[in-house]
């Protein structure tokens, strides 16, 4: 990169292309503070943020736009960060990252799977275990495959320093990076199993699609209902996920897409939960269950009719359901 970020003069708003350099990066701006935060919300603000500092700098002088904007977006996502992880501590419950409609996420068709792999929710879960440089880091090689002296440049830190923070984080995810990767295929004839176990209330039909070392992470952050512990084993999970839907009056679920992959989304009318689940050759090992609103709140209602509806006695004494079957 051949500019420093600096907090530039008034009035640099200069040259004409200066907004149109601007939008045409923002997409993969949005991308990286998405990556780093795993909140939408939070990730438009530094992304505004870096729009700011674009309006006071000179951009007439910058020779790289896109360099020096991944470079303040990287800075300010490291702050936000920082200030983020602190907040998590007192989280209420499981913390989950905000899931993302996939359309709104302007992928790169010259994206490679890897890169693409960085916005699963199960990259995003589990890459919180890596402190703030180390995730930029990661990021910024894995995803936006920039050299090392780019990436110290951006983090101000020494090539050497970077090289050796992309492998720590590498190591410390070490396995679970299998877990990034989703084949659609695969992963969609997964969310058709589930839809149609779930409709009939097929318990073993449920349990046969997760692994024994199977995880659930409800996510209700204090705004609703939810278990403030992860839930472990096949039948605690599948007696979690039928226990929810049989307290309800109704339940509508809808296939929809978010990050990338499929994920079914349950609508109870005055609540919902949105389920995506992380998959390994021995089944779903991992389950994110959101219920937080503010989390659900770039989720619309899908326009498709729903898979299946289930009426007040969702599962009478004779196991049928009542309520529409699968499509």
């Amino acid at each position: 990169m051949t500019d420093t970020l600096t907090e530039a003069r008034p009035g640099g708003r200069g040259h004409a292309g200066a907004d149109e350099a601007f939008e045409r990066h923002r997409g993969v701006l949005l991308g990286l503070a998405y990556r780093m935060l795993g909140s939408w919300f939070d990730a438009e603000d530094v992304v505004q943020d870096a729009w700011l500092r674009w309006q006071r700098s000179d951009p007439a002088s910058i020779e790289d736009p896109r360099g020096w904007l991944v470079t303040a977006t990287t800075r300010l996502a490291l702050d936000q960060l920082r200030s983020a992880r602190r907040r998590r501590e007192t989280y209420v419950g499981p913390w989950v990252p905000e899931p993302v409609p996939t359309g709104r996420l302007a992928l790169d068709p010259a994206e490679t799977a890897e890169q693409r792999a960085t916005l699963s929710l199960a990259a995003l879960r589990l890459m919180e275990q890596l402190s703030p440089p180390e995730r930029a880091v990661y990021l910024l090689r894995e995803a936006f495959e920039l050299p090392y002296q780019d990436i110290a440049d951006a983090l101000a830190i020494s090539a050497a320093n970077a090289r050796q923070l992309y492998h720590r984080a590498a190591a410390r995810l070490g396995g679970d990076r299998a877990r990034f990767s989703v084949d659609r295929r695969e992963h969609l004839d997964l969310v058709d199993r589930f839809v149609a176990a779930a409709a009939t209330g097929d318990r073993a039909g449920l349990e046969a699609l997760l692994a024994r070392d199977v995880v659930l992470w409800n996510d209700g952050g204090g705004r609703i209902s939810a278990s403030r512990n992860p839930i472990f084993g096949p039948e605690k999970v599948v007696r979690f996920l039928l226990g929810i839907m049989r307290r309800q009056a109704r339940t509508a679920a809808y296939r929809i897409d978010v990050n990338g992959a499929p994920a079914v989304l349950l609508d109870f009318g005055h609540r919902r939960i949105l389920l995506a689940f992380e998959t390994a050759d021995d089944g779903v090992v991992g389950v994110q269950g959101l219920t937080n609103p503010d989390k659900l709140r770039g989720i619309g209602t899908p326009s498709d009719d729903p898979v299946f509806t289930l009426g007040e006695a969702a599962f009478p004494a004779d196991g049928g359901p009542n309520g529409r079957a699968p499509r």
